[in-house]
């Protein structure tokens, strides 16, 4: 299951240079990840400061 950030993010990118494949950009006032690309990896949750980042 791919990941995904709720509204907790603050837009500080740091999960973004985390994505070993790229899923993850900025949206309408948060950061957002791609379900097609995510893989699910779990690199993007860990670099998280807020804890935003969860398994769908």
């Amino acid at each position: 299951m791919a990941f995904v950030i709720s509204d907790s993010c603050v837009s500080c990118g740091a999960c973004a240079g985390a994505c070993p494949v790229g899923a993850i950009g900025e949206g309408d006032g948060k950061f957002e990840i791609d379900a097609n690309t995510c893989i699910s990896c779990g690199a993007c949750a860990g670099t998280c400061p807020t804890g935003a980042i969860s398994e769908e």
